[in-house]
């Protein structure tokens, strides 16, 4: 049996990012229309305080969750690569989008966002940061009208947040998750 593969590839929008209408023979032979948004890669950090026991949290006005007509999502500090490497980038958005200054990056997976219709993978990483690392306001670009708030939570309520199912985007679960996984020490009894 062949493998699929693309056999055609109209631009049908070219904004923000770019969506194509694509024909891709199947193993079987048969031609199906699918759609690929190419929107590239992007970074995300989960950073956490292991003295104070907190982590740093944003939200900001995102479009599929507004006409879902849902609450804000919580999330981890995220951004677009736009040429930068994956390091360099996630240090420029923590700065930007949450006002801290992170160094060493801890890299979790690089993971498809949405692989059935989007080119987009997702760099994670965990890291650490202390009080003296808050920097700046955060808030996010002022040309990007992001909007963004910041959070800072304990870490029992990122845990809580994650066993509840209360962390609904996708890429914050699984860094919660891996900082559950990686550093259980942090929730130790400590009596």
């Amino acid at each position: 049996m062949t493998a699929a593969r693309i056999t055609s590839r109209t631009l049908v929008y070219d904004g923000w990012y770019k969506f194509y209408r694509l024909e891709v023979e199947m193993p079987d032979g048969a031609i199906v229309e699918r759609h690929l948004l190419d929107n590239g890669s992007a970074v995300a950090v989960l950073p956490y305080d292991p003295v104070r026991r907190v982590c740093m949290l944003i939200d900001q006005p995102r479009a599929g969750v507004l006409a879902a007509g849902e609450p804000p999502v919580w999330e981890a500090i995220a951004g677009s690569l736009d040429g930068a490497s994956p390091e360099a980038r996630i240090i420029e958005e923590a700065f930007e989008e949450g006002g801290l200054r992170i160094e060493a990056l801890e890299p979790v997976t690089n993971m498809w966002s949405l692989c059935p219709a989007s080119t987009e993978r997702v760099q994670l990483y965990l890291a650490r940061y202390s009080s003296e690392d808050r920097i700046g306001e955060g808030g996010g670009a002022h040309d990007e009208d992001e909007n963004i708030t910041v959070h800072e939570i304990g870490l029992d309520t990122l845990r809580d947040m994650a066993l509840g199912g209360e962390l609904t985007d996708a890429k914050t679960l699984i860094l919660a998750q891996a900082l559950l996984l990686r550093h259980p020490g942090l929730w130790a009894d400590p009596s």
